[in-house]
């Protein structure tokens, strides 16, 4: 199995890097920690080293009585520059609870502690698990600081959102659970650069959008979200940084992913259009009401008054297509289409091209072994390359085999970057 150097910075969530490391341990893992002076105010030295079996260090100038070496290795016979020897030896850093000052100087190039300095001397890869308030998660400098270490190859595993330290706050800034950090790095440890999901910011809207008549009675859809929930929690097993847009899910949502709640089509096309910028992979899978009410009534209409004479139509926002008109270079979009009947895949194939997007899931909702609300489906993924019918299964595996789908593209696309970048220096040359 893998060293893995684990690097913990001050925070209420320094106790989850506690179980990290005992997950890590359990899974064959042979784990160090640094912690900074901060994170002693929340964790101290003895827990990390109950769980590892190896000492933690704290300063860059105290002895490591191992001299470098991880647990189960024999202690090297010359004493080591601690900043250098753990990291060096180390096949992946993951820094966790990574607090917004520790951000800051990562982003910086500064070296002002243990944990710091090792990050700069690392040639594996390294990961940065984000958990702060949310307001301090979402300021300007925080994101610009998560953009350039992203930028450097740094892998930012997003926090969630839920209840934060302090007392009734509700927020983005959560630590993402232990279970998810270490598939995380697990991910990162077996997947080859090209094939690795860690690092890719995906973002994922399920559920079905309501569009109100009165203040009570709304227009809506069967949608669950399972379809959704279920890309969402694969894309984050597989290492990804996923946000999840949900509208009126009937199903938990996944832990360990960003969550941004909506109720109409109007709110969802608000969020797509702001989370979208910042996204490698959108996939769709959200039912969004083609049609709301054109002058919803902001009280109850009363029974008594008798039922209104009609409800007049408007189109809501095409959100999809707005999204695939305006991205940019490298980005994958997904549509998804519950169609009913025979002319499923047919229809599909239109929207495809309709709307320019690069790959779209077509089902059947006239099956009921599949329609809305079930928890197994069977689908046809179409490109312009061609199209693959994804056989009956539970979503999670249908999610998964459309994830597959979307590799395949990246990966396409990368192939055809390089090569077109071969043809350039071949011309020059």
């Amino acid at each position: 199995m893998a060293r893995l150097l684990l690097g913990v910075s001050g925070g209420i969530a320094a106790y989850k890097a506690l179980e990290t490391a005992r997950l890590a341990v359990k899974a064959g893992h042979a784990v160090r920690v640094i912690q900074t002076e901060a994170s002693l105010r929340f964790v101290g030295r003895a827990s990390f080293e109950a769980i590892t079996g190896a000492p933690v260090l704290v300063d860059e100038f105290e002895p490591d009585p191992l001299r470098g070496a991880y647990p189960g290795e024999r202690a090297f016979d010359r004493t080591p520059i601690s900043h250098l020897a753990l990291v060096q030896r180390a096949d992946l850093y993951l820094i966790a609870p990574a607090s917004a000052n520790t951000l800051a100087k990562l982003a910086g190039g500064h070296g002002d502690n243990l944990l710091t300095t090792a990050a700069l001397a690392a040639s594996c890869p390294v990961a940065v698990a984000p958990a702060m308030n949310d307001r301090m998660y979402r300021h300007a400098a925080t994101q610009d600081n998560l953009d350039t270490l992203r930028r450097r190859g740094v892998v930012v595993i997003g926090p969630a959102l839920g209840q934060l330290a302090s007392h009734g706050e509700y927020g983005l800034g959560r630590l993402a659970e232990p279970e998810q950090l270490l598939e995380a790095c697990d991910s990162m440890l077996r997947g080859a650069p090209a094939d690795s999901w860690a690092g890719v910011r995906v973002l994922v809207t399920a559920g079905g959008t309501r569009e109100p008549i009165d203040s009570v009675r709304f227009i809506g859809n069967r949608s669950s979200g399972r379809m959704g929930v279920a890309l969402a929690a694969r894309a984050a097993a597989r290492g990804a940084e996923v946000t999840l847009i949900a509208a009126n899910l009937a199903v938990p949502s996944p832990p360990g992913v960003r969550l941004v709640e909506v109720h109409t089509a109007a709110e969802l096309a608000s969020a797509a259009t702001r989370e979208f910028p910042a996204t490698d992979v959108l996939l769709m899978a959200a039912a969004v009401a083609d049609f709301r009410p054109a002058a919803p009534v902001e009280e109850k209409i009363k029974k008594d008054a008798g039922a209104p004479q009609a409800i007049e139509l408007e189109p809501t926002e095409d959100v999809l297509s707005a999204l695939a008109a305006g991205r940019h270079g490298g980005q994958v979009v997904v549509g998804f289409a519950a169609e009913h009947g025979s002319g499923a895949v047919h229809y599909g194939r239109s929207k495809l091209e309709r709307k320019g997007l690069d790959l779209i899931v077509v089902n059947d909702i006239s099956r009921e072994d599949i329609g809305f609300d079930a928890e197994s489906n069977e689908v046809v993924v179409l490109s312009a390359q061609g199209e693959r019918q994804i056989p009956h299964g539970p979503k999670e595996q249908i999610a998964d085999a459309v994830l597959d789908e979307v590799q395949r593209l990246r990966r396409r696309e990368v192939d055809g970057s390089k090569r077109a970048h071969a043809g350039r220096a071949a011309r020059v040359r």
